[in-house]
């Protein structure tokens, strides 16, 4: 008994049934050195951890006969399936917008956070759904931590393994729902979007003490649940897309010039976003609308970079940071920002003139400059140069009203 674990639902029939978080379970269990022993339609789910011992089994009956030695149950063993397929939503369907592309493809190789500032209609939805197809594959490791979250809401399907995941929750989901909660405290959207991205359109809509949460699972990657009767720490290392509309009614700087709104009206609805969210954005860029001449005039006629000539680069920067420093730019923390990312001396010169004239935070400085730093990975650079530095600074300079 003490080399094995058991999780199961026991019907009155003695038949064992699926539960939830087989795939978390069996993490612990292999760590530990256990083998585990699951119910038959949670096991394939479980034998995903690869060297775990897994056995599957129908009913109590072959349970106690495993135990007593009589009658041994088989073990499992699952080979991850291969369903990085090709995708439907390519980058090349957004038409023009080369500048919040090329952002795209920035936060895709440093896993940068994002925000979009655009009216309706100018793709900020279209080019969120489409950076985690941009994203490096998932290590082993990421793809059963992600599971492993999944499993736990019961959600996980074995189709999905190596996928990075895609969140949108709605602006009028709660705090619990977003970064998990209640009774019995499960992973909310946050986590969900491990390793994935986190999509929240309509930011300023989205309620004030809802948003707050996020900035310690920006910082740290995790979040800390704490309940009454119990407490649990969840992982959320999400890549954040936000996108807004640039005033209440959306048409701001339109080429139709359709807004009406005061500028106290469009400064109360910025403000909705406090300081130190907006500060924990690396990537804040203006989507504009496009004129009819910007779109293509014959159907079928695209002259758009797609999805995979953009991960491909992105990919060859994410190998890049893995060599120097064993994780992505977003990553960095201040010491590390440090050590990994020193600009040349044009390029500091450049950096110190921009924090005196944009009035930027300490944590705004070392944010730009691991931007820069995964610009000129893109560049196969070593050094950060001014130019790298230059274009980080464009990606912190959204107008306020």
């Amino acid at each position: 008994m003490e080399s094995h674990e058991f999780a199961g639902e026991l019907a009155l029939t003695g038949e064992l049934r699926p539960i939830r978080g087989a795939l978390a379970m069996t993490l612990k269990a292999h760590h530990d050195g256990r083998a585990f022993v699951l119910p038959e339609a949670s096991a394939h789910e479980a034998a995903l951890v690869r060297g775990a011992i897994v056995h599957p089994a129908k009913n109590l009956l072959a349970v106690c006969a495993h135990v007593a030695g009589r009658e041994s149950l088989s073990r499992c063993e699952t080979t991850p399936p291969h369903c990085y397929e090709a995708e439907v939503a390519d980058l090349s369907d957004v038409r023009g917008q080369a500048f919040a592309k090329r952002a795209l493809e920035i936060a895709a190789a440093g896993e940068h956070s994002v925000l979009m500032v655009g009216p309706p209609g100018t793709g900020k939805s279209m080019l969120a759904q489409r950076l985690s197809h941009l994203c490096a594959p998932m290590e082993e490791d990421e793809a059963l931590e992600t599971a492993a979250v999944h499993s736990l809401m019961g959600a996980f399907r074995v189709c999905d393994w190596g996928r990075r995941p895609y969140r949108a929750p709605h602006h009028t989901a709660s705090a619990v729902a977003l970064v998990g909660g209640g009774s019995d405290p499960r992973p909310g959207e946050i986590s969900l979007a491990h390793h994935g991205v986190l999509f929240l359109d309509e930011l300023p809509e989205w309620d004030r003490r809802v948003l707050e949460v996020l900035r310690e699972p920006l910082e740290s990657g995790r979040i800390h649940i704490s309940r009454a009767a119990r407490q649990a720490i969840f992982p959320a290392r999400f890549q954040l897309v936000a996108a807004m509309n640039p005033c209440p009614c959306g048409y701001l700087g339109h080429p139709t010039g359709r807004c009406r709104c005061t500028p106290d009206q469009i400064a109360r609805y910025r403000a909705r976003i406090s300081g130190p969210l907006l500060d924990r954005i690396d990537l804040q860029l203006e989507v504009p609308s496009l004129p009819a001449e910007a779109l293509p005039a014959r159907r079928g006629v695209v002259h758009e970079e797609t999805s995979a000539v953009v991960r491909d680069r992105c990919i060859v920067a994410a190998r890049r940071q893995r060599e120097r420093q064993q994780k992505p730019n977003g990553r960095l923390q201040p010491r590390e920002v440090e050590r990994h990312c020193v600009p040349d001396a044009k390029g500091e010169a450049l950096l110190k003139s921009a924090f005196a004239r944009l009035s930027l935070s300490a944590r705004a400085y070392h944010r730009i400059l691991k931007v820069a730093r995964t610009i000129a990975d893109l560049a196969s650079a070593d050094t950060i140069a001014a130019a790298h530095i230059a274009e980080a600074i464009g990606y912190r300079r959204l107008e306020r009203p």
